[in-house]
């Protein structure tokens, strides 16, 4: 008999598109963790860029399908606090005086978890040591943190797992300018505070800059990159499961 918790795994538009070995990456640790993935092929988007800009009628088109997408399922994870953070908190939300899709989206609101809390908090995995010789600075993304409390967890799993210490930054907490539409509406204000937000993680002495939400790690590694700063920027998942041996984030592939 199968005891396995099946995980369908949210793989996110930006994993998809912009940075696959991070979807691969998270199969790896869930599996290596006693999880049977699957990965539903009628996911699309999560409907986060919609609802922020007021498009209830897009977001929910696309949460009613997410919510049929994973239906039947143990677990929801994703390598997204941002698109976990639409789904735990925001369907519920945009379903409201709905009684049917609402219970629906409750009910995938609780089995929705952003992929490394998942791994500590609900498995309480021990991975697979790997080897990861750099020095490491960590980036809190806004919605990972305020919305689903992902602190902690990606510190606990890079020391007992990789035995890396994360240095860390002054006022680690605040926004690196990315924030969805944000970057796009207010440009100027966005490269200010990505500037800032590099420049205390250079002041650590790190090389290496990890995080768990694509969106803040495209955005830091791309200016990282225009500014020719020696930070590598690679997804947490991407370290843990010893797939952090290619190129980085906005690097070019040898």
């Amino acid at each position: 008999m199968n005891t396995r918790p099946k995980v369908g795994l949210f793989v996110t538009c930006l994993v998809d598109t912009q940075r696959p070995n991070v979807g691969f990456a998270a199969v790896k640790l869930l599996e290596q963790a006693g999880c049977e993935v699957v990965v539903p092929a009628e996911q699309t988007c999560c409907g986060q860029p919609a609802w922020n800009s007021g498009d209830d009628a897009s977001s929910r088109v696309l949460a009613k399908q997410t919510i049929t997408a994973f239906e039947g399922l143990d677990y929801v994870v994703l390598p997204s606090g941002s698109c976990a953070g639409t789904l735990v908190k925001h369907y519920p939300e945009m379903f409201a005086g709905d009684e049917q899709w609402q219970a629906k989206a409750e009910d995938l609101s609780k089995r929705t978890h952003e992929l490394l809390s998942f791994l500590v908090d609900v498995l309480g995995a021990t991975l697979a040591p790997i080897e990861f010789k750099h020095q490491v600075t960590y980036h809190d993304s806004c919605s990972g943190l305020r919305e689903l409390g992902v602190r902690e967890q990606p510190r606990t799993l890079l020391e007992n797992t990789a035995s890396v210490t994360v240095h860390e930054m002054n006022d680690r907490d605040t926004c690196c300018g990315f924030g969805g539409t944000f970057c796009v509406k207010y440009p100027d204000i966005s490269e200010r505070m990505v500037d800032d937000k590099l420049s205390l993680a250079m002041q650590t002495g790190a090389d290496v800059l990890l995080g768990g939400d694509m969106g803040c790690l495209m955005n830091l590694a791309g200016r990282a990159s225009r500014l020719g700063l020696p930070l590598r920027v690679f997804h947490t998942a991407e370290v843990l499961a010893g797939m952090a041996d290619g190129a980085a984030i906005s690097e070019k592939e040898a």
